[in-house]
Formats: C-alpha cells, sequence, structure tokens
C-alpha cells in the first residue's frame, strides 16, 4: 500500500509506538554523488551531534537538491532504523521528505536552526 493512499494515511498507532521511532536532526557535513544507484540519489554524511554520531544516508533528493545546497542543512531522519544495504552502500539512517506533485522528494527540515541531535517530539 502507498503511504499516500488515505488507508494508509489514517491508520492508528498508540503514542508509544511513534515514540519507538528515533526522529533527529543533523547537519549534512558531506556529499557525494551516488551513479551506481538504481535511482538518482546522493550519498549524504550527517552529524547529529554527541549521542547519535555521523551517520551515512542515500537520499533520492535530485530534483530539488545538489551538493552545494545540501552541504550545511540540517536535515531530519530517523536514526534507529535497520541499515539497508543499497548495492555496495550502507545507508545508516532514513532522511525524511515529502513528495511534490511530481513525485520529487521535498525535505524534511527545520525552519530555524536547533542543536544537532536533537530528538523530534
Amino acid at each position: 500500500m502507498s503511504p499516500n493512499t488515505p488507508s494508509a494515511a489514517h491508520s492508528t498507532i498508540t503514542v508509544d509506538q511513534f515514540l519507538a521511532v528515533d526522529i533527529r536532526i543533523g547537519t549534512v557535513i558531506a556529499v557525494e554523488p551516488f551513479p551506481e544507484a538504481r535511482k538518482p540519489a546522493l550519498k549524504l554524511t550527517i552529524d547529529f551531534g554527541q549521542v547519535v554520531g555521523r551517520k551515512r544516508s542515500s537520499a533520492q533528493v535530485t530534483e530539488h537538491y545538489c551538493a552545494e545546497n545540501l552541504l550545511g542543512r540540517q536535515v531530519i531522519a530517523a536514526v534507529n532504523l535497520p541499515p539497508k544495504k543499497i548495492g555496495a552502500f550502507l545507508s545508516e539512517v532514513l532522511v525524511l521528505g515529502f513528495s511534490d506533485s511530481a513525485g520529487a522528494v521535498v525535505l524534511c527540515i527545520p525552519d530555524r536552526p536547533v542543536p544537532d541531535g536533537g530528538r523530534m517530539y
């Protein structure tokens, strides 16, 4: 089922289930091309501060973002999901975003700077 279907959007979970997903903010400190990915993507290294540290992620965000406008930007990610192997690359966190009307990813970002590693609640 697609996350955009009404039934998926209206599924009920408990607060404890929501809190089980550790969603944190971090700053992108490195961006690399990922030409071997099946869909256009970038390899991101994100600094989540002292508690989580630096983690890597594959992000399919090339429609709206490039290395120049991602470097130094804060992003939001789920940091406690199992790592996912994408070819030879190990994606350790899931960077969060929404699909625009054309299906391209628009990142979830704060409207003001906050300390890296802060947890969403």
